[in-house]
């Protein structure tokens, strides 16, 4: 339920109603806005109209929301827009596109400097990079863990860059916040119930990819664990689902961006890289997630893909970067947005 308070409703009264709902025990959010305080009640909606908030002084209306999913809803955020800052880079919004930029995994000192030198001179907002890894087969490189986390963070004192690097336990969950602006949910753990909640208290930025076989709404659905914990700067991630296409390693779903952005307040970043698996599809997708108001990009990118220790073919070549993201700006300002 959505209690839409009155514009001339004072604090008293907002606090009132809140602490009225709150005495139900569904989980209560405070939303002000430009004009008027929407407060939030997600749990048992019988429970909350039994309250008889509409009575009470400052209410304007309770609405329900219909929608499986609550908080992440634009129904609940009155279709305004999250955005919000990591280190003077602006997310979502509507008039900044987002190029987040890097290796898929930390391999060493020199190459993990040189991406990130490479990809900051060609315009990136963020440098990704990861230290734990989740692979299909257990033998595969798992990452250099904590070492890798203190390498990107060597990266952003020499760089500037924000870092955005992937929680896969809720074991490392410290020292990942600790060392990473970004905290990334990948596509693997989007489910992982127990994982996002622990995510969600860390005090960071979340960016959640979309599950390998998951519908848009179930996307949703796990943002809200990561709101309901406080974490409000949660960046949505299409990465690509599983089809009975094999011609590319996913398919890219872009139809979700303009679905998102119609059902969420959220902002919406598309990963490229791991839809292709191609880096020769990478960037001509990458021009159409700017054209269909993705608010940014997650790719990946290598001094040498040859030598990548994972996920080389799908790599852009860190001196082609700049051009790459020269391309993308220019579809992007087709919508009127330029590099965050």
């Amino acid at each position: 339920m959505m209690i839409v308070m009155a514009p001339q409703a004072s604090a008293d009264e907002i606090e009132a109603v809140r602490a009225r709902v709150a005495e139900t025990g569904v989980h209560v959010l405070v939303m002000p806005g430009e004009l008027t305080t929407a407060i939030g009640a997600v749990g048992d909606p019988e429970r909350v109209r039994e309250l008889g908030l509409e009575g009470m002084a400052g209410v304007d209306r309770v609405v329900p929301i219909s929608r499986p999913y609550k908080l992440a809803s634009s129904e609940l955020a009155h279709h305004e827009p999250t955005s919000f800052e990591v280190a003077g880079r602006v997310v979502g919004g509507g008039t900044t596109f987002c190029l987040i930029a890097g290796p898929c995994t930390v391999e060493s000192r020199a190459s993990t400097l040189a991406v990130a030198e490479a990809v900051r001179a060609g315009g990136a907002s963020m440098l990704r990079g990861g230290a734990f890894k989740p692979r299909t087969s257990p033998f595969a490189f798992k990452g250099l863990g904590v070492a890798g986390l203190e390498l990107l963070a060597e990266a952003r004192e020499a760089t500037g860059l924000p870092v955005v690097s992937e929680l896969l336990d809720a074991q490392h969950s410290e020292e990942l916040a600790r060392h990473a602006d970004v905290v990334q949910i990948g596509a693997r753990n989007m489910q992982n119930y127990a994982l996002l909640e622990v995510a969600g208290r860390l005090g960071r930025p979340v960016l959640l990819k979309r599950g390998l076989s998951s519908t848009v709404d179930e996307l949703l659905m796990a943002a809200d664990y990561l709101l309901k914990e406080g974490c409000e700067r949660v960046v949505l991630c299409e990465r690509g689902i599983r089809t009975y296409e094999t011609a590319t390693r996913f398919t890219l779903d872009l139809s979700a961006v303009p679905w998102l952005k119609l059902h969420t307040h959220l902002p919406v970043v598309v990963d490229p890289s791991h839809a292709a698996g191609d880096r020769r599809l990478v960037e001509p997708l990458s021009r159409a997630a700017a054209a269909v108001g993705a608010d940014g990009l997650l790719v990946e990118v290598h001094e040498d893909p040859a030598e990548a220790v994972c996920d080389g073919p799908q790599a852009l070549y860190a001196r082609d970067f700049a051009a790459f993201a020269a391309s993308v700006a220019a579809h992007a300002a087709l919508l009127g947005r330029t590099l965050s």
